[in-house]
């Protein structure tokens, strides 16, 4: 076992229900998700954009709960017509102005 699966396997074991790290890749963190209707608590991944300033640009990201989860995710997302939609309601949409936040300074390298 990896030392990167220990801290995963620590972070699960002890870890807060909705606990959240930060890793070393930006806009990425570990959440533990609580026991739920029988399931066991687990790990997901949670991605969430970065503003300039370092702080998270969403109240609560996206949730990956799994590899396949992630594969049906990034083939959603690498359709062209999802990108156009995107480039379309940046068009409509009004801007936004950022806000900050201060982070933890606990990372989990991957």
């Amino acid at each position: 076992m990896s030392a990167a699966d220990e801290r995963l396997r620590q972070f699960l074991n002890e870890g807060q229900a909705w606990e959240k790290k930060p890793t070393n890749i930006a806009g990425v963190f570990l959440v533990k998700l609580p026991a739920f209707k029988g399931i066991s608590p687990s790990l997901a991944i949670e991605v969430n954009p970065i503003n300039p300033a370092g702080s998270v640009t969403k109240r609560r990201g996206v949730i990956i709960r799994s590899g396949s989860e992630l594969e049906e995710i990034s083939r959603l997302l690498s359709n062209p017509k999802v990108a156009q939609l995107a480039k379309s309601i940046d068009e409509v949409n009004p801007s936004k102005e950022s806000r900050t936040t201060k982070s933890g300074t606990d990372i989990f390298e991957i």
